[in-house]
């Protein structure tokens, strides 16, 4: 799969051969939430494409003041695709943000922050392309149920595969299969009661340009993953929004609701996004060496103990919500601790089973969909980068089950770990910041990090919640 159209004069054949009446130009913000702008076709004319659409830039959270808010989408044809789900034939296209006041590319548009990481890493002399391949876990509900007022606040979410429903009465009936806590992990029909809604899901992925390899239901109760191939760092970004925009919509579009929040059940497996990395130059994959351990070459090392010396500050990008740090627990196949092993799911940088220079690659496993992808990867690279630049060391391998280990294990071995609060990943965003820049702004950094204290971090502290009454309501 791939590509639909290479250039301006293919991206209108493709669409006179599609009969599109719409044009969806979409852009992401620094949650990661895709924006659209839709125009008319026969509005949309060569020059428009090249000079770009103009729109409110102040109308998105934390971008621009309202006397400077004039700003420009610049599309990217190549990344053209046919929405599956709209009624009139609509082609989407993703789109840059131009500053007009600066004259050049928007310092907080995620996507071109992007393509600056990877200008940075070409600048570097390490390699010349940046391959990423996340895996996004997400949950199907039936039914989502919240309030959050001043005097209660509460949420609750249902589907029929949650062991809390055995009881449910039901008008076919009760089928009493389900996989349990903790116990979905490939279970065929009738306990895995997702496999044609996931079937749809991996058909309409391919439909609009992804390369799918599989589908499963994932360890939790409603959980599910759909595998599709990597990419260089913008073409994986993009594929992740096109991924999460699909399985929300064909969920939708069946009655159910898709979610990719890190934790939306107590006591059960999270949602995760494990992020596969390599960097490659002239063809060759140089995080490979073989007869080392892992057959992983000593740049790959450095890489990873780049992430892991600047994981705190990395994970208010990776892990970018309060919900993120409720996922990052023992017992729950979230790792937290900052170590890498072969083959180790429990270890916060796994290197895959591989046979080969090809297959060689780390995988960052404490990352999740709440992370803003483009910036979640590039953090990730410029960290690396930085790794490889210092020759970081990072702690391991280390083979053992991590999870069995307790905390006062961990502290006596000396073994980093990832923040355990939002709060605590942009304190730490506020002290190491140098390895992020140039790709990463000064004002862009100061804007981020006062954001999500302002959106998540103050609004989470300062609520009541439920645990709390239990637990002290009658001291």
């Amino acid at each position: 799969m791939g590509k639909f159209v290479n250039n301006t004069e293919e991206f209108f054949k493709f669409c006179e051969e599609n009969e599109v009446e719409f044009v969806d130009f979409r852009f992401t913000d620094m949650k990661g939430m895709w924006h659209h702008l839709t125009y008319m076709m026969d509005a949309v004319s060569a020059e428009q494409l090249e000079n770009g659409m103009p729109f409110d830039g102040s109308s998105v959270d934390a971008w621009q003041p309202i006397n400077k808010s004039d700003m420009i989408l610049k599309p990217d044809v190549e990344t053209a695709f046919l929405d599956p789900f709209t009624a009139d034939p609509t082609i989407i296209v993703f789109c840059d943000v131009f500053d007009i006041y600066k004259g050049q590319m928007y310092e907080k548009c995620p996507r071109s922050i992007a393509k600056k990481a990877l200008t940075h890493l070409s600048e570097s002399g390490v390699g010349d392309v940046a391959y990423f391949g996340p895996e996004n876990e997400f949950f199907i509900f039936d039914d989502v149920k919240i309030r959050d007022d001043i005097n209660e606040s509460y949420y609750r979410v249902d589907s029929e595969e949650g062991c809390w429903s055995d009881d449910t009465d039901y008008e076919v009936g009760n089928i009493g299969h389900r996989p349990r806590t903790k116990g979905g992990y490939f279970p065929v029909q009738p306990t895995d009661s997702m496999v044609d809604l996931r079937a749809e899901m991996m058909q309409v992925l391919k439909q609009v340009g992804l390369e799918v390899v599989l589908g499963h239901h994932e360890v939790a109760q409603g959980q599910g993953e759909i595998g599709i191939v990597f990419g260089d760092l913008i073409e994986a970004a993009d594929n992740v929004q096109k991924y999460k925009y699909v399985v929300k919509m064909v969920a939708h579009l069946n009655g159910k609701s898709a979610t990719f929040m890190p934790k939306p059940l107590f006591g059960d497996n999270g949602n995760g996004m494990h992020v596969h990395q390599s960097i490659w130059k002239d063809g060759k994959n140089l995080f490979y060496k073989e007869g080392e351990y892992g057959n992983l070459s000593d740049m790959a090392r450095h890489y990873v103990g780049g992430i892991f010396k600047h994981a705190r500050a990395v994970a208010a990008f990776t892990n970018p919500s309060t919900n993120s740090y409720k996922r990052l627990i023992p017992g729950y196949e979230a790792p937290s601790i900052l170590t890498y092993s072969s083959q180790n799911r429990s270890a916060s940088c796994r290197i895959p089973y591989g046979a080969g220079e090809k297959a060689t690659r780390i995988e960052m496993r404490f990352p999740d969909s709440t992370a803003c992808p483009y910036l979640a990867f590039a953090a990730m690279l410029c960290a690396g980068l930085d790794g490889i630049k210092n020759k970081y060391e990072p702690i391991g391998p280390m083979d053992d089950d991590l999870f069995e280990l307790s905390l006062d294990e961990i502290r006596q071995r000396k073994i980093p770990q990832m923040p355990h609060t939002l709060r605590g990943s942009l304190e730490a965003l506020i002290r190491d910041n140098e390895f992020l820049q140039p790709v990463f702004t000064q004002d862009m950094i100061d804007t981020y990090q006062h954001y999500k204290f302002e959106t998540q971090v103050w609004p989470d502290e300062s609520r009541p919640t439920a645990f709390e009454f239990k637990s002290t309501y009658s001291c």
